[in-house]
């Protein structure tokens, strides 16, 4: 389809307008483009880590029609295919995939970003971000991981606004290694499986175990580790398909009465995808990983020999230090970044600008300050804030002659 438009004039024609670049939801009929533009970046991206890009677009494509209905009704698979696309003059030139982070979704994950060959350098990333940004109005925090070895890829989020957040990397362990794991009797008294009554407890292990930055950037709450019945349903069923087996199971700590270690264990039945851990261990209880590993590797010899996939962050040494000592193989380091919707873009200013305020502040009146009283109190604040009150001798511990002590 022609979108340009051409308006001749009385001495000649005038040039063409250039191709609009249209950004819109994805439909039935683009999925067959955006698996390509997706499979494409995920060889280059992800090609050391064991993802079927493929597969899992086909599969999506066999479920579009109950996906787009499930679209329809708040719960977690309300945005499981969410995509939005750039075209321009018909075809797919990028691809964008986003969903919400936590369940009261003030913070989105951009899932994946890809931009086809051909339009490379064109910023159409930067388009595809921003209108997400401005798409989605009840984000106010956006995170998504990137390659630490894709220069590339961040300095496009860096010019987004994106900052680093923390490092992620990926292990990969043996199935033989899991073999021998499993002959170790884990010491875990207080193993339970994990129930809605448990989410409070799971919150509290889960806001514990990460610094204040990525706790904000997060921003989860007690909903986001309960399952709803529809949510339960949809999951069943979605194992059902998939083939896969999900196991829940918490450690406590009984005198304190909370959660000290939790793990999330999804199993795979069909021997062709590696089974996935989500594991949160207390840092005051790393002793735990042995324990825990354990106990997964267990579980997981019902089912045939696959490797373990699970991940630790930069601010859990201890986890990855015990990992190297297993034997676990690292496949991929991520850098975490996020941004948020209050970041402004720093703007180029001509020196035009500079000058007009140079000029505008040379004609307003300047008056002499009047510092007696201000620095008296800074004195006094300081005086009071580096050399605080002596201590009474006659007074008791913890007590000064401050009336405010």
């Amino acid at each position: 389809m022609d979108r340009t438009t051409v308006k001749p004039t009385p001495d000649s024609e005038a040039p063409s307008e250039a191709p609009k670049l249209i950004l819109r939801p994805a439909q039935l009929g683009d999925l067959e483009a955006v698996e390509e533009i997706l499979a494409q970046a995920f060889e280059e991206e992800y090609g050391s880590r064991s993802v079927d890009i493929r597969r899992q677009l086909r599969r999506l494509r066999q479920w579009y029609g109950l996906l787009r209905a499930l679209s329809l009704f708040p719960s977690r698979f309300q945005h499981m295919f969410t995509v939005h696309v750039a075209e321009l003059e018909g075809k797919i030139q990028g691809v964008i995939q986003v969903s919400p982070f936590n369940h009261s979704r003030s913070t989105w994950r951009v899932d994946h970003i890809a931009v086809a060959p051909s339009a490379q350098r064109q910023g159409i990333g930067s388009k595809l971000l921003k209108h997400c940004m401005e798409h989605f109005r009840e984000a106010r925090t956006w995170i998504l991981e990137v390659n630490i070895h894709n220069k590339g890829a961040i300095a496009l989020y860096r010019h987004n606004g994106f900052q680093p957040l923390a490092q992620i990397t990926y292990w990969s362990i043996p199935p033989e290694i899991l073999a021998a794991l499993s002959q170790h009797e884990p010491k875990l008294p207080n193993l339970v499986p994990v129930t809605n009554r448990d989410a409070y407890a799971i919150y509290q292990l889960d806001t514990g175990s990460m610094p204040a930055t990525v706790r904000q950037v997060y921003d989860r709450n007690v909903g986001d580790f309960r399952t709803s019945p529809l949510e339960w349903l949809l999951e069943q069923a979605r194992c059902a398909v998939s083939q896969t087996e999900r196991l829940e199971m918490c450690v406590y700590e009984p005198e304190r009465r909370t959660a000290i270690g939790y793990f999330n264990l999804k199993l795979d039945r069909t021997g062709q995808q590696p089974h996935v851990a989500k594991l949160t261990v207390h840092p005051a209880y790393t002793w735990l990983y042995p324990e825990l590993m354990a106990k997964m590797a267990q579980l997981t010899q019902a089912y045939p020999p696959q490797a373990l996939a699970l991940a630790s962050t930069d601010y859990q040494p201890e986890r990855e230090e015990f990992l190297l000592k297993l034997g676990a193989q690292e496949v991929e380091r991520t850098l975490l970044m996020s941004r948020s919707v209050w970041y402004k873009v720093r703007e180029v200013r001509s020196p035009w600008y500079s000058e007009y305020l140079s000029l505008v502040f040379q004609k307003l009146p300047m008056k002499q300050p009047v510092p007696e009283r201000f620095e008296g109190a800074a004195e006094s604040w300081l005086e009071h804030r580096f050399h605080p009150p002596a201590l009474d001798p006659n007074a008791g511990p913890g007590q000064s002659r401050d009336p405010q002590g």
